[in-house]
């Protein structure tokens, strides 16, 4: 495996890792108080940024396929970014709504994360000679 590899690879277990925090921060979310609930979530828009840009710098895989899942992830994460930023500014079933369609978005995006990582791993994996 290269270095270049390595680095790839390091950078999307870190991706991961993020999106799985994401997801931890909005299943917290979901359980507050309306007015926590806003500051959690202002605080998911943050991280949903911050994760949205360590996909972008993560654009050099190799793996045609696992280019393929970082941009679904990239889409779920603005979709994400979007449904936290309606329900800060929302109250009720909206509010509600609004949290579930983030977590949900958060989840698929951390499991195209995961994919990511499946496919580089294998794509640069010794291969078995006959």
């Amino acid at each position: 495996m290269t270095q270049n590899q390595t680095k790839t690879q390091e950078a999307l277990i870190q991706a991961r890792a993020a999106a799985q925090e994401l997801h931890g921060a909005l299943s917290d979310a979901a359980s507050s108080v309306r007015g926590a609930m806003s500051a959690d979530l202002e605080a998911v828009q943050q991280k949903t940024r911050a994760l949205m840009e360590t996909l972008k710098s993560s654009a050099s895989v190799q793996d045609e396929k696992a280019r393929k899942h970082l941009k679904e992830a990239l889409a779920n994460l603005e979709a994400a970014q979007k449904h936290a930023m309606k329900g800060a500014k929302s109250v009720g079933q909206v509010l509600q709504d609004s949290v579930r369609k983030t977590l949900a978005e958060a989840r698929i995006s951390a499991q195209h994360i995961s994919e990511a990582l499946a496919e580089e791993r294998s794509a640069s994996a010794p291969k078995a000679k006959d």
